[in-house]
């Protein structure tokens, strides 16, 4: 019996000291980060609920000139929508009625901001800058609470 006693401590030890001298595990590769502009036929918003601040812009074609200032608004800075979590689809295809289009209903141009909670915050029927657009997703209730709650992290 204490053969036996021993030997299972043994093992036991054995086993732990392997698991220490095992070579540590490397951290994955980061994940590339997602397109901060997407395309938004068959988006379904409510996929983002709690993730992401959807921000859609609407145009009745891609060389909409309205359109086409408000993505490069946008892509004058990213980081700063996306430290938001902000993230953007596009739709440029009346005729397809999407999903998105038969939600908010667009008449030419129009740009329009969800907070995580689902709600539209803002409509919009001109291009709007980054400046703008952060100054309204700092004002929304949630996005004080995760500020104070990154500050009390820190």
């Amino acid at each position: 019996m204490i053969h036996r006693l021993i030997f299972v401590v043994l093992a036991f030890l054995g086993s732990a000291t392997l698991a220490q001298d095992a070579a540590p595990v490397e951290k994955a590769a980061p994940i590339e980060e997602a397109p901060l502009i997407r395309d938004g036929v068959g988006v379904d918003l409510k996929d983002f609920l709690w993730i992401s601040r959807p921000i859609v812009v609407f145009a009745d074609g891609p060389t909409d000139p309205s359109f086409i200032q408000q993505i490069e608004l946008l892509k004058e800075r990213p980081e700063a929508l996306r430290d938001r979590d902000v993230i953007v689809f596009t739709d440029t295809e009346p005729s397809e009625r999407s999903a998105l289009r038969q939600r908010f209903r667009p008449r030419g141009f129009m740009m329009v901001l969800v907070g995580k909670d689902g709600t539209v915050y803002l409509r919009k029927p001109l291009p709007w800058d980054v400046r703008e657009i952060t100054r309204s997703i700092d004002k929304l209730p949630l996005r004080q609470q995760e500020v104070r709650d990154r500050r009390e992290e820190d």
